[in-house]
């Protein structure tokens, strides 16, 4: 996958967000990994919670929790996209379960499945 992404911001966070595979493609799994780092301090989240939803336009939804992995500030959810097509997607996330959810929305676009 591309070590670019793309960044999105909320309240308190700076999240970096690629997939894998990148570009995503329907009916495999994509791995979205998301790096959340404190936007005043730049400190990496640590012990945070929260879940990548997605819904299509014909209404079908996949959605994961975000698991923490090895790099520091960094999780990973999996998805499965049954359909190609514009999907809109969310992010919730929260520094540990006394915070808020704080959510940030895009459009991403899902290229038919690899052959």
């Amino acid at each position: 996958g591309s070590a670019t992404g793309m960044r999105i911001w909320t309240d308190d966070f700076q999240m970096r967000i690629s997939t894998d595979p990148s570009p995503p493609t329907a009916r495999e799994a994509v791995i979205y990994k998301v790096v959340v780092r404190d936007k005043k301090t730049g400190e990496p989240i640590e012990q945070g919670e929260g879940r990548v939803f997605a819904t299509s336009r014909d209404g079908a939804n996949t959605w994961d929790s975000l698991e923490p992995t090895a790099e520091s500030g960094a999780y990973t959810a999996k998805l499965r996209f049954i359909t190609s097509g514009d999907w809109a997607v969310a992010i919730q996330f929260r520094r540990d379960s006394t915070s808020r959810l704080q959510r940030q929305d895009w459009m991403q676009t899902i290229h038919n499945e690899r052959q």
